[in-house]
């Protein structure tokens, strides 16, 4: 099912996926079977997203993302691929896409993301891993550890 507001571009979409109102899917993009990607969500040209996934309202997949299967995406998640984001640069004009390096964020198979966390620019979350909300995520997280907090940190659960 894709709803009739979704802007699809030409890319590759599985069966059994639904696309909600106002979803964004830009070119070159791939999405698995069976995966929901819901309304206003904004997934970026030739981003990969695996199989079974949920990735909730507004949140946004930039490119070079690689998303696995089985993965949770939380309303209003941002993962980033700029680690110097600036609209101009120091003389003054405004920056091309000469002028940035993208850096994808990976996340592994069976990871989850909470609401309005963000991952920063070429970091990857570990299979099973957990994201909590609002968190904003500076570094790599293992499989199958859970991280909170701006900076995003270990949570050490007994």
């Amino acid at each position: 099912m894709i709803h009739e507001t979704a802007e699809i571009e030409d890319c590759t979409i599985e069966q059994g996926t639904n696309v909600w109102q106002y979803a964004h899917i830009r070119k070159g993009a791939s999405i698995g079977r069976d995966t929901v990607i819901a309304r206003g969500v904004f997934v970026d040209h030739d981003v990969s997203i695996g199989a079974r996934c949920k990735i909730g309202n507004y949140a946004c997949v930039y490119w070079p993302a690689v998303i696995g299967e089985g993965v949770f995406i939380g309303p209003h998640a941002v993962l980033t691929n700029d680690k110097h984001p600036s609209a101009i640069n120091e003389d003054g004009t405004v920056k091309g896409i000469s002028d940035w390096s993208p850096a994808g964020v990976t996340v592994k198979h069976g990871a989850s993301i909470g609401a309005c966390a963000v991952i920063v620019a070429g970091v990857t979350i570990g299979a099973f891993a957990k994201i909590g909300a609002g968190a904003v995520v500076t570094h790599d997280v293992p499989d199958g550890e859970t991280w909170v907090g701006c900076p995003a940190r270990k949570l050490d659960c007994p």
